[in-house]
């Protein structure tokens, strides 16, 4: 498997008998997925001092936007040194950050079964390779734009899976989305045209009251730029419903539009927020784990 990215500081001797001190990595890897049936590759960031062979420690998944790149929380959002200052402050515990590429597919079962192949094949691909939390207090999800559109189905369809969400200008309207919306041309809400029947199944108003029913709730970080004016318009909105209803939630509206400017600024917070939500595990020992 290719090395991607890697700290240059690999080693550190205060002095010749003490310990090096190992850098974070971030490292892209394939495997092939049944429900795609194709080799899929994700981004996966081990924070510094991870081993393969210690305990399982919390994992949180981030999915992209649209046409996007999975690299992009990394070269454009910053999050390898920010999650290496956070984790270095203690201001969040050590996590495995999973970023998987999303193409165009809106992470639903529609143009390939992506969702499937995220709770079937990523989960257990994850969670056998690596050192991470196998329960719903260590396991988190976020998402930005098309990936918050998907990170929040994914936490409101299975809530018994995550104990937190992050939502960066997620791409959420309620009613339809606006003609400059990728939502329409991507071939994921109807093939040759948008059909917005396909939009309101799928989208999160339609799991609201199933979601509302159950025990679980999930602790949301929502946010955005005050020049998103439509997706600000939706965040707020969100928010205020989760709240009136009881689900904790933070909102967030800064200076912005659209743009990694806005969501790496966004980061650290909502980092913070959402590693909250993370209970001490029972010892999970990865007795299981591939090398």
């Amino acid at each position: 498997m290719r090395l991607f990215l890697q700290s240059a500081l690999v080693a550190l001797y205060a002095a010749s008998t003490s310990a090096p001190t190992l850098a974070s990595t971030v490292i892209s890897r394939s495997f092939y997925s049944d429900a795609l049936g194709r080799d899929w590759s994700y981004t996966i960031y081990l924070p510094t001092g991870y081993r393969h062979d210690a305990s399982r420690i919390p994992v949180l998944y981030l999915l992209h936007g649209n046409n996007g790149d999975a690299n992009d929380w990394i070269t454009q959002g910053h999050l390898q040194t920010t999650a290496d200052a956070l984790i270095d402050h203690k201001e969040m515990p050590p996590v495995v950050i999973v970023m998987p590429q999303g193409g165009t597919d809106w992470y639903v079962d529609r143009k390939e079964k992506m969702e499937t192949a995220f709770f079937d094949n990523l989960l257990p691909e994850i969670e056998t390779r690596y050192a991470v939390s196998t329960q719903r207090g260590g396991r988190m999800i976020g998402g930005v734009s098309m990936g918050g559109f998907g990170a929040l189905r994914y936490a409101m369809t299975q809530p018994e899976r995550f104990c937190g969400a992050l939502l960066l200008s997620p791409a959420i309207y309620a009613n339809e989305p606006p003609r400059a919306s990728a939502a329409r041309r991507v071939g994921v809400f109807g093939e040759r045209e948008f059909n917005a029947g396909i939009w309101h199944e799928l989208n999160y108003p339609a799991q609201w009251e199933r979601y509302m029913s159950r025990p679980y709730r999930l602790p949301m970080f929502i946010a955005a730029g005050d020049d998103d004016l439509a997706i600000q318009s939706e965040v707020s909105s969100l928010y205020t419903h989760l709240r009136l209803a009881g689900n904790p939630a933070a909102l967030r509206i800064i200076d912005g539009g659209h743009t990694w400017d806005v969501w790496s600024a966004l980061l650290p917070a909502a980092l913070k927020y959402t590693l909250g939500c993370v209970k001490p595990p029972p010892q999970e020992h990865p007795s299981n784990q591939r090398p």
